[in-house]
């Protein structure tokens, strides 16, 4: 079949050709047409939005409470993987994680109490005397030489060394005990029967007086009593004075009332008061006598004992075997060690320390 002239195509194409060109352009418009319907979802540019609007909701926005994007209606708590992560705690600053209890009214650290071993081995904390005056030594300065305790300040030592002599010593060698570095010796005139009362003058006495002052030492002494009443105690007193006779005794007369360990005593009866105006009554007589009276205890007898506040006029020597003493109040003599060693003494020894030069005083 020929086409109408006006159709002919003077290029050279023929009907056959063009009509063939049509065919398959209607052809592959139908394909494309078709993949087209076959592919065609209607959720899919819903789809797309959405995942576009999770991958913004990523982005977190700074401000707090704000929306994260534009036109979202999720904030970070409604997102699940927000609780995957513990929330961080946030401590103030000068604030700790845990505080510390403060324990008031605690008497091992207000400063404003002691520490006292009753005989018995029981302890407790006793309040200490704002009106009893303290003692000022500073410990730092105290140094253990050759097995003595020594002070020093600046450089220069201002403590004088001491033993304790009585009749359990037996013989001492007085020149070998000078020359181990003792400058003092406290002897014991003697004592009163804690049962009978009887007064006893100490076995060696009279002899250690001589030797000890001919050897050179400075020389004090001390009474252990068990006196009552005050009568007593001045009877005690006599008896010490009258067998010093014309020695010169350079440290104290030293008043020594114990308690007497693993059994009763006379004097187990008395009261803090009548023990403090027995113990004021020697101290007096001996005063009196123009020697330097000192009265003798251990931590828990000055404290609990007697009523050191009758007592403040006189110096005391302290008996406390630590490294330490922890007694608040003053005190010129310590007595730290009841077991020493020292050249001149087969045995043991009390030795003490004293803070101040009684030769002088």
């Amino acid at each position: 079949m020929r086409l109408p002239e006006d159709f002919d195509d003077h290029s050279g194409m023929t009907p056959a050709v063009v009509m063939t060109i049509v065919a398959v352009t209607f052809f592959v418009a139908a394909i494309l047409v078709m993949v087209l319907i076959m592919n065609h979802d209607p959720n899919s540019g819903k789809r797309n939005q959405t995942e576009a609007e999770r991958d913004s909701s990523l982005i977190i926005d700074d401000t707090p409470g704000e929306e994260l994007t534009s036109g979202d209606q999720l904030r970070p708590g409604d997102l699940d993987f927000w609780d995957l992560y513990p929330p961080e705690e946030t401590e103030e600053p000068g604030e700790t994680e845990t505080p510390q209890e403060v324990v008031e009214n605690d008497p091992s650290t207000d400063g404003r109490h002691t520490l006292v071993q009753n005989m018995d081995g029981t302890e407790e904390w006793v309040l200490i005397s704002p009106y009893l005056p303290k003692h000022d030594y500073d410990f730092t300065k105290l140094v253990c030489q050759s097995n003595l305790m020594k002070y020093f300040e600046n450089g220069r030592q201002t403590s004088y060394e001491g033993i304790s002599i009585s009749e359990v010593q037996d013989y001492v060698d007085f020149v070998a005990v000078k020359k181990s570095g003792i400058d003092f010796v406290m002897l014991r005139v003697g004592a009163r029967g804690y049962g009978t009362g009887q007064l006893i003058l100490d076995e060696y006495f009279t002899d250690n007086l001589k030797r000890a002052t001919d050897a050179g030492l400075d020389v004090g002494v001390y009474f252990f009593s068990q006196a009552i009443t005050e009568k007593e105690a001045i009877e005690e007193a006599d008896m010490v004075l009258e067998n010093l006779g014309e020695y010169h005794i350079a440290y104290p007369v030293a008043y020594d009332m114990e308690r007497i360990p693993n059994t009763s005593s006379r004097a187990d009866a008395l009261s803090k008061a009548e023990r403090t105006n027995i113990a004021k009554a020697f101290l007096e007589r001996v005063e009196d006598a123009g020697y330097n009276p000192l009265i003798y205890g251990n931590k828990e007898w000055l404290i609990k004992q007697i009523d050191m506040s009758k007592l403040t006029a006189y110096d005391v020597w302290l008996s406390q075997e630590t490294d330490i003493p922890d007694y608040p109040y003053q005190f010129t003599m310590w007595q730290y060690n009841r077991g020493g060693t020292v050249d001149g003494v087969s045995g043991y020894v009390d030795l003490s320390i004293s803070f101040v030069d009684y030769s002088e005083k």
